[in-house]
């Protein structure tokens, strides 16, 4: 059964100083997928913007754009959105399970993409402008990656490991933390698990993308309360033949489901930040709180 829910995500920057001008440009609205439907969205900024719009990316995100030229000490954007997500369809629950892991490459022998879904692919292999796949990264995956072994397999086994051989500590890492920093710390937060699942997977070459959104504040009956919710959630997602991709979440050590809201993708953290801007200030303190509530709709 579908689950809606409805999601309020308030960010709000303090500054010790008035700000004269400010600029944001984030992803806050919940995409529309085969799985997912986003009923109702907006974005409020306060104080009122002198410009917002909305576009969308190239990997299909929407995204939002705002200019605050009054004074201010203080900004508030509040995203307010409903979504509808389906549970996993037979055909996502199939994904990977026959198919060796050798096989979901999306390069052909020689080297060149097979086809048009590949062909796009192709990008989420690369590795990124500062390389994050280091001969550590390569010996830490190595343990899941048997010869002939499912795709679904090799993904359930890293996500176990990673949830196992790491500790989720908040605030020990930033968005600038690379993964060769959380491999030697064995600590840090669902953006820096997802982003050592995805130099795994890139690292034997294999497509792999990072995805952000929410998951449910509220478990369905039966189910643990899990980490990462009462904030923005991040997990990464793996290539198969065919166009589709299998998303899993290190963090919980578990498939993505009905729980989770998608709200962007693409190849890193900082394709698709929640918020990031620049501002015209003096000010020589400032500081950031955000809360998130995904709220489960009868």
């Amino acid at each position: 059964m579908s689950r809606r829910y409805r999601i309020k995500h308030i960010t709000t920057y303090s500054y010790s100083d008035r700000v004269t001008s400010s600029y944001g440009r984030g992803f806050l609205a919940p995409r529309d997928t085969e799985s997912q439907r986003c009923v109702e969205k907006s974005v409020t900024v306060e104080p009122s913007p002198t410009d917002q719009s909305f576009g969308v990316d190239v990997y299909g995100n929407e995204d939002v754009y705002f200019h605050v030229s009054s004074d201010h000490e203080k900004l508030v954007v509040t995203a307010d959105s409903l979504v509808e997500v389906d549970p996993p369809s037979s055909a996502e629950l199939a994904i990977g399970k026959a198919l060796p892991w050798e096989d979901a490459r999306p390069r052909g022998v020689s080297g060149v993409a097979s086809d048009g879904e590949a062909a796009v692919a192709v990008e989420f292999v690369l590795d990124l402008d500062t390389p994050e796949i280091t001969d550590a990264v390569c010996e830490y995956a190595e343990a899941s990656f048997a010869d002939g072994r499912a795709l679904r397999e090799v993904v359930v086994d890293l996500t176990h490991r990673i949830f196992t051989d790491f500790t989720y500590q908040s605030g020990s890492t930033t968005v600038s933390t690379k993964v060769a920093d959380v491999l030697d710390a064995r600590s840090g937060v669902c953006q820096d698990f997802a982003r050592l699942a995805i130099a795994c997977l890139r690292s034997k070459g294999l497509a792999a993308r990072y995805v952000s959104g929410y998951l449910a504040t509220e478990p369905p009956p039966g189910k643990e309360r899990m980490i990462g919710v009462d904030a923005t959630h991040a997990w990464a997602a793996v290539w198969s033949p065919g166009g589709q991709w299998l998303a899993f979440d290190p963090t919980n050590d578990q498939l993505v489901d009905e729980r989770y809201a998608t709200v962007a993708w693409g190849r890193d953290y900082a394709d698709v930040p929640p918020l990031r801007g620049v501002i015209y200030t003096e000010a020589e303190e400032s500081s950031i709180s955000v809360s998130v509530d995904v709220a489960p709709l009868t």
